[in-house]
């Protein structure tokens, strides 16, 4: 594909919709699937492989309003399990993992092994499971906060770990 060809879908591909909405936890940006307005990211300011607004996107807010009330109601200690609708791109094995971090519920904890075994990967696999749960796309919604170290360890959060602090106190789990 020449840069011509790239150049000319970008500028006629549907642009990413996305809106900001502010929380305890900081500013927290919120994208969509432009093709069927589900949620695909949220992130916060200085995460690890957070999105950042791009030139050519449309800011939204009137599609994220669900997103943004159950955010709110959670962080208010009134909501524990989100409806949303998720649109995310991983691999096959990323989005086991993913998958696995939607059944651990609120105000429990589980470890990358449980993880790891809840998907039928190997102990072996425990890095791989570790890497998947740093690249969820989905930070609070999709509780990937609620994995320790399995010594108990507040472990590696691509929000950083005052954050995790913050939304394991909320739900009880410290």
């Amino acid at each position: 594909m020449t840069t011509n060809t790239r150049t000319a879908m970008a500028a006629t591909a549907t642009p990413t919709p996305w809106t900001e909405v502010d929380s305890p936890l900081g500013p927290l940006l919120l994208t969509a699937d432009p093709a069927t307005g589900a949620l695909a990211s949220l992130s916060v300011p200085g995460q690890k492989g957070g999105r950042t607004v791009q030139d050519g996107w449309r800011r939204d807010p009137a599609l994220f309003r669900e997103t943004e009330e159950q955010l709110a109601a959670y962080l208010a200690g009134e909501l524990k399990e989100f409806q949303l609708e998720f649109s995310t791109n991983g691999s096959e094995f990323r989005e086991r993992v993913w998958a696995a971090l939607d059944d651990v519920p609120y105000g429990a904890t589980t470890t990358y092994g449980a993880i790891a075994a809840r998907i039928g990967a190997p102990r072996a696999a425990v890095r791989a499971v570790g890497g998947a749960i740093g690249a969820n796309p989905l930070l609070v919604v999709r509780p990937c906060h609620r994995v320790i170290g399995a010594d108990g360890s507040l472990t590696g959060y691509a929000g950083g770990l005052d954050r995790k602090v913050r939304l394991l106190t909320l739900e009880g789990s410290l």
